[in-house]
C-alpha cells in the first residue's frame, strides 16, 4: 500500500475514485498479457489531464517512488508489470482524439484512445492510419507508441514509429516535454520524438501525439495460397518481393496454426495443408488487380496447391479477421500460451521456420508458428501449462535457442513486441555490449532515479529469470486469456 500522506496527495490530484491502494485493488494491475510475470503494484491512480500525469509524477520523483505506465495491458513483453512494486499510472482516461487535420494530413490523440477507433474515425474522412496490431480493438495507442507496435500491414506501411511526428510527454522529474509537430520536414536538433516511441515507458510517459495519415487506398483484394509443405510458401514469399511486389499483407500460418483457427473460426481453411499465405493487396483497383494475378501465378509456380481469391470485401475481412483470431484460438488449447516474435530478413525465413521445428521437437514442447511473413516476422507459440515447471523449463530452453538463432541468421529477439522485462537478458545478443551501455546512458541522464518502469529492458544480472511473482498466480493460469490478441502493446 502506499504511504498515507502519499495518498492523501495523489487523491488530491485526481480525486478520491481515481487513487486505490488496497491489494484487491491493485491485483488488476499486477499483471499483463504476458504469461508467467506477476507483482502487485503499491498503488494506482488515473489522472483525466497531462497535468495531472505531470504533477503525480513530481510526487513520486520526490518520494522515489517507482512508475510503470499502462494502458489496457495487452502487450506481450511484461512491459507493464510493475516488477519493483511503485505505482501503476493508468492512461486510460486521456482517451479523446483531438483533431483530425484534414488539411495537414495529421491527427492529434491522447494516448488511451483504443487503436480501432482511430482507424475508423480517420476513414470515415477518407484517410488512413496503417498501424494495425493484432489487438487493435483493445490495445491504446499511447501503449503501441510505448512499444512500437507493428502489425499485419507492416511490410507495406510500416510500424508505429513510421507516423508519429509530435509528442507531449511527462518526463521522470514531472516536466512536460513537446517535440516535433505537424512539419513535414524538421530536423531541428536530436529527434526526441523518435528516441520516445519504442522506450517502453522507461524515459517518459507519453501523454498526446501527432501521427501522420494518408490517403485511403481505394481497394483491396484478399487471396489465400495453399501449400502442401512450408518450404515451398517460404519460398512464394521470397519470390513476391523479390519480384518488387509489396502487399499491404503477407501472412503465415503453419498446419497447426492452420488446424486451431478453423476450429477456432469455422470459415473453411483446409487443414490438411502444411502451410498458408493469407495475401492481401491495396491501392488503386487495376494495381491490385495485377498483383493479384501476378501473386497468384507466383505462388502456384512455387508449388500452391489452390489459390483462392476472396470474391467480395466482406470475404476478404472475413479471412484476414481468422488470422488475427490465431493467438486467441491457440490459448483456448492449453492453459498458457507463451507468444514470441523471432524476426529474420524474409530471404531466410524457411530456415527460421525449420530451426524453430527442429528446437520444438528437440525439447518436446508443442510450438505453433504464424506471422508476418512478408518482413519475416515470425511468432512461435507454445501451448503449455506453467504449473507444469519442468515443462516451462523446458519452453523456456527452446525459446533461448530460437532467439539465437534469430541472430545467427541476421535478426533480431523481436520485431514488434518490445523487450520488457521479458526478454531484457537477451537483449545483448542484438545490441552488444556496446548497445547496451549507449543506451544505459541515455537512460541515466534523463531518468537518473531510475524510477521510470524499472526493471525493464536491461538485465540486471546473467541468470535466466522466467517468473517474477510476490503474489498467488493460480487466477492467472489462464495465459492470454483475457482475451487480447498479439502485437500489441498498451
Amino acid at each position: 500500500m502506499l504511504k498515507p500522506h502519499i495518498a492523501k496527495e495523489l487523491r488530491a490530484i485526481v480525486g478520491d475514485n481515481w487513487v486505490m491502494d488496497t491489494p484487491e485493488d491493485c491485483l488488476a494491475y499486477s499483471y499483463d498479457a504476458t504469461p508467467l510475470y506477476q507483482s502487485l503494484p503499491d498503488g494506482v491512480a488515473v489522472p483525466g489531464t497531462a497535468e495531472e500525469v505531470a504533477a503525480i509524477v513530481k510526487v513520486c520523483a520526490r518520494e522515489n517512488i517507482k512508475i510503470v505506465s499502462r494502458g489496457s495491458g495487452s502487450n506481450l513483453s511484461a512491459g507493464t508489470v510493475p516488477v519493483e512494486g511503485g505505482l501503476v499510472i493508468v492512461l486510460t482516461r486521456l482517451n479523446q482524439i483531438l483533431e483530425i487535420d484534414q488539411d495537414n494530413l495529421t491527427t492529434t490523440f491522447q494516448p488511451g484512445v483504443i487503436t480501432a477507433n482511430l482507424h475508423r474515425e480517420v476513414e470515415k474522412m477518407g484517410l488512413f492510419y496503417p498501424p494495425d496490431p493484432g489487438s487493435m480493438n483493445i490495445s491504446t495507442l499511447g501503449g503501441n507508441i510505448a512499444e512500437c507496435a507493428g502489425g499485419l500491414r507492416g511490410l507495406k506501411y510500416g510500424v508505429t514509429k513510421d507516423y508519429i511526428m509530435g509528442l507531449q510527454a511527462v518526463l521522470p522529474n514531472g516536466e512536460i516535454l513537446r517535440t516535433g509537430g505537424k512539419s513535414a520536414k524538421d530536423v531541428a536538433g536530436y529527434d526526441l520524438t523518435k528516441l520516445l516511441v519504442g522506450s517502453e515507458g522507461t524515459l517518459a510517459i507519453i501523454t498526446e501525439a501527432t501521427a501522420k495519415l494518408i490517403p485511403l487506398p481505394e481497394t483491396k483484394r484478399t487471396m489465400l495460397a495453399m501449400f502442401r509443405d512450408l518450404t515451398g510458401s517460404a519460398r512464394a514469399v521470397s519470390r513476391i518481393i523479390a519480384e518488387r511486389i509489396i502487399p499491404a499483407t503477407l501472412e503465415f500460418l503453419d498446419n497447426p496454426t492452420i488446424r486451431v483457427v478453423e476450429d477456432f473460426a469455422r470459415i473453411g481453411l483446409p487443414t490438411d495443408m502444411g502451410a498458408i499465405l493469407m495475401i492481401e493487396q491495396d491501392g488503386p483497383e487495376a494495381v491490385v488487380e495485377r498483383d493479384i494475378q501476378k501473386i497468384a501465378e507466383i505462388c502456384r509456380k512455387e508449388g500452391a496447391v489452390e489459390v483462392k481469391v476472396a470474391d467480395s470485401l466482406e470475404e476478404g475481412a472475413k479471412l484476414m479477421q481468422a488470422r488475427r483470431f490465431a493467438l486467441s484460438a491457440l490459448a483456448r488449447v492449453r492453459p498458457t500460451t507463451i507468444l514470441e516474435d523471432a524476426t529474420v530478413p524474409r530471404a531466410r525465413l524457411a530456415e527460421m521456420v525449420e530451426q524453430i521445428n527442429v528446437i520444438a521437437k528437440k525439447y518436446n514442447v508443442e510450438i505453433c508458428t504464424f506471422g508476418h511473413a512478408g518482413d519475416g516476422n515470425l511468432h512461435p507459440t507454445c501451448m503449455t501449462d506453467e504449473r507444469d515447471k519442468e515443462e516451462i523449463h523446458r519452453v523456456e530452453q527452446a525459446f533461448e535457442e530460437i532467439f539465437l538463432a534469430a541472430i545467427k541468421l541476421g535478426g533480431t529477439i523481436t520485431g514488434e513486441h518490445g523487450v520488457g522485462a521479458a526478454k531484457m537478458n537477451y537483449l545483448s545478443l542484438k545490441v552488444g555490449e556496446t548497445g547496451i551501455e549507449v543506451m544505459k546512458s541515455l537512460k541515466r541522464a534523463i531518468d537518473p532515479q531510475g524510477i521510470m518502469n524499472p526493471g525493464k529492458l536491461f538485465a540486471r544480472d546473467t541468470r535466466r529469470r522466467v517468473v517474477v511473482s510476490n503474489v498467488e498466480q493460480d487466477h492467472h493460469a489462464h495465459g492470454n486469456g483475457c482475451g487480447c490478441n498479439e502485437h500489441t502493446a498498451s
